[in-house]
C-alpha cells in the first residue's frame, strides 16, 4: 500500500485543495505552516503540490502512516518546538484517530475523512482532548 500512486480524481482533489490553501494564505486567513507528510508515496504527492502552492519545504516524518498510533504523533507535538503551524499529510485511519484523541481525548474517526479533506484544529497544549476542531473542509465543497 505505500507504493500507491493518487488515482487522477485524488490529483485533482490535491490540486484544488494546494490552491485553496495558497488563495488563503494569499489573502491573510493562513500562516504558512512547517509542512510533513507521510512517507508513502500518494501523501508525498499530495504534500509535493501543498508546497509547490505555498512554497514551502516539505518534509517527512516516518511515523505518520495509517498503521501509526496516534499517541506517537501526540508525544511528538507535545515536543514540537516550532511556533509556525503544523500540517500533516497522511492517512486513514491515522488522521480520524489522531483527530478523535486531540479533540475528544481518545482515537475515533468520527465522521471519518473523506480524501484530501482538511481538519484545522487549535491548541495551547497538543495533549488529549486539548484541542479545538477550527474547520472542517473538503474538495467537494470548493468545487
Amino acid at each position: 500500500d505505500h507504493a500507491r500512486l493518487l488515482t487522477p480524481r485524488g490529483e485533482r482533489e490535491a490540486e484544488t485543495m494546494a490552491r485553496w490553501l495558497a488563495s488563503r494564505v494569499e489573502q491573510g486567513e493562513l500562516t504558512l505552516p512547517m509542512l510533513y507528510a507521510s512517507p508513502y508515496v500518494r501523501a508525498q504527492q499530495t504534500a509535493q503540490r501543498i508546497s509547490d502552492a505555498l512554497g514551502v519545504p516539505l518534509n517527512t516524518l516516518s511515523f505518520i502512516t495509517p498503521e501509526d498510533p496516534p499517541s506517537d504523533v501526540s508525544e511528538w507535538l507535545l515536543t514540537h518546538r516550532d511556533d509556525a503551524p503544523i500540517m500533516l499529510v497522511s492517512h486513514m485511519p491515522l488522521v480520524g484517530d489522531l483527530a478523535g484523541l486531540l479533540v475528544e481525548g481518545a482515537p475515533s474517526q468520527g465522521v471519518g475523512f473523506p480524501t484530501a479533506a482538511i481538519a484545522e484544529l487549535e491548541a495551547d497544549v497538543w495533549a488529549a482532548g486539548c484541542a479545538q476542531l477550527k474547520r472542517f473542509t473538503q474538495p467537494s465543497q470548493l468545487s
